[in-house]
């Protein structure tokens, strides 16, 4: 009985929906549809625009990701599988995570409680939306990840949106603008990052099989993921305490009087904002490093098991 040693190299064919750059494109036509409806909702004054303002501001950044996935999975996902995913994993994502959050109360400890809370609940529905989906590899967590965090992005951006433009006075339209502004810019370094580092750790430990396997990683990863999340939302705050920490007045007042000055106030006012985008900027940062380093690690552990020969009995 012989063995012949041959490498399984199987064919790959082109997914149908590789079509690179629709998501660039919607993102600047999508812009330019916002900012026309700026202008009318600002000349007419009807508040009747309002929603589409929301909609447009809240979902044109995180719709873009999901563009930007469906022109590179692979396997047996789809286009509308990934469309679905953002839409039903977006809103369930929202329903669970408030249901989870009612009870919370103010404090440092809420933060981190937060992010628990909000991985968790996508983390069960990536598991849920990818239980079917083969092959199970980093890169497919990664863009299924970022597809479901998208969808929790736009549903909540909408959210706070809305809060925003609400006053005793009617509508704020400055506030509603700044909101979305603010939340589009920081959409692809939230939610989308942190459950793409998820993701692709939890595909990534299938080790290319049809079904999920258990891994102590995926529960660091989860772990790892709540605390940047919780950094995240908590960096205005760390940003006022280092900045009060910085300026030796500040301190110095807060113990002897009891209050700061006016000078002194304005000072950390305005270290703290400049704190507040260093903060968000390492925190992304490490996010960043944590999903290319994860990718990196199963790209080359999926290359080794492609060349590693196979016995083929004769």
């Amino acid at each position: 009985m012989a063995a012949d040693i041959s490498v399984d190299t199987p064919a790959v064919a082109p997914h149908p929906h590789h079509h690179h750059g629709w998501w660039w494109k919607t993102l600047l036509t999508g812009f330019a549809l916002w900012v026309l409806t700026i202008v009318v909702t600002a000349t007419t004054g009807n508040t009747n625009l309002v929603p589409t303002l929301i909609l447009i501001g809240s979902f044109l950044v995180p719709f873009c990701v999901v563009l930007f996935a469906i022109e590179r999975v692979t396997g047996s996902i789809s286009a509308l599988q990934l469309v679905l995913a953002f839409f039903v994993g977006g809103i369930f994502g929202v329903l669970g995570a408030s249901l989870l959050e009612v009870n919370l109360h103010q404090s440092w400890g809420m933060y981190l409680l937060v992010g628990l809370i909000e991985e968790f609940v996508k983390a069960v529905l990536l598991i849920i939306i990818g239980w079917r989906v083969v092959p199970k590899t980093a890169t497919q967590g990664a863009l299924l990840g970022a597809t479901v965090g998208a969808g929790f992005a736009a549903f909540e951006s909408a959210g706070y949106a809305f809060n925003a433009a609400i006053t005793a006075q009617g509508i704020d339209l400055v506030s509603l603008l700044q909101t979305e502004v603010l939340r589009a810019i920081l959409a692809p370094v939230g939610h989308v990052l942190w459950t793409a580092v998820l993701g692709a750790v939890l595909f990534g430990a299938a080790r290319g099989r049809d079904r999920f396997r258990f891994s102590i990683w995926i529960v660091v990863t989860y772990l790892g993921a709540a605390v940047l999340h919780g950094l995240w939302d908590s960096a205005s705050d760390l940003a006022a305490v280092i900045a009060l920490i910085a300026n030796g007045r500040a301190l110095a007042e807060l113990t002897t009087a009891g209050g700061l000055t006016t000078q002194t106030a304005s000072a950390v006012t305005a270290l703290a904002g400049i704190l507040y985008i260093v903060v968000l900027a390492v925190v992304a940062a490490a996010g960043i490093l944590t999903l290319w380093l994860i990718l990196r690690h199963y790209h080359r552990a999926e290359r080794l098991r492609a060349e590693r020969p196979v016995l083929t009995p004769q």
